[in-house]
């Protein structure tokens, strides 16, 4: 598809590999708030990223078997993620190169993550300036799996969906894209790859390097 001229990518999972960042958060906040409980693993907190910090501390109190208000334990898990947002958190191999392959179409940030700390997680990896709009559910106006923050995205930008495509690690990239009408390329390499199982992207990639001949075929 060789008239993409837009390229939206998720965060988490599609350009850096957050993780281990993540789950410090998490279980800092957990601590805060229930001292003595043990942390989440690792591989269970990847399992709840990709639909935003609320649901991840929704989603991470329940396996904890607290019962406590999301909405008390979100600002402390912000807190405390932010206080480790670039401890470990890196670009995945190939990012860079495919970054400056790319070079010559817009490139822009949808995330899920609020869009002060996704700009500062770009900017503190070097790379903020590579794209022209990063943008989460705060600026969007909604989180994905709702198209409404992409279709604001592109608009904003000035580019029609038959131009654009969406590269994501999960199904609420995948169904953002497709409810807007972009091309839709699911990650495989990311957080939450089982999440993908149940949608039918345009392409599937294994390594970002593959993206720019994704784009165009």
């Amino acid at each position: 598809m060789s008239g993409v001229r837009l390229v939206v990518f998720d965060l988490d999972g599609t350009l850096v590999d957050s993780a281990r960042d993540l789950a410090t958060g998490v279980n800092e906040a957990l601590e805060r708030v229930a001292p003595g409980r043990p942390p989440l693993p690792l591989d269970v907190v990847k399992a709840f990223v990709g639909n935003g910090a609320a649901v991840l501390i929704q989603r991470a109190l329940r396996h904890a078997g607290l019962d406590l208000p999301k909405e008390k334990v979100l600002p402390v898990f912000l807190e405390c993620y932010a206080a480790h947002l670039l401890d470990t958190t890196r670009l995945y191999p190939g990012v860079v190169e495919t970054l400056d392959e790319l070079e010559g179409r817009t490139l822009a940030v949808l995330s899920n993550k609020p869009g002060g700390l996704s700009r500062a997680l770009l900017d503190g990896l070097g790379v903020g300036s590579r794209f022209a709009r990063t943008w989460g559910p705060d600026d969007a106006g909604g989180r994905k799996p709702d198209p409404a923050g992409l279709e604001r995205l592109l608009a904003d930008l000035g580019f029609a969906a038959a131009e654009s495509a969406i590269v994501g690690d999960s199904g609420a990239d995948m169904a953002a894209g497709r409810g807007a009408g972009v091309r839709t390329i699911a990650a495989t390499w990311g957080l939450n790859p089982a999440s993908l199982r149940s949608e039918q992207p345009d392409r599937t990639i294994d390594d970002i390097r593959a993206l720019p001949e994704a784009l165009d075929h």
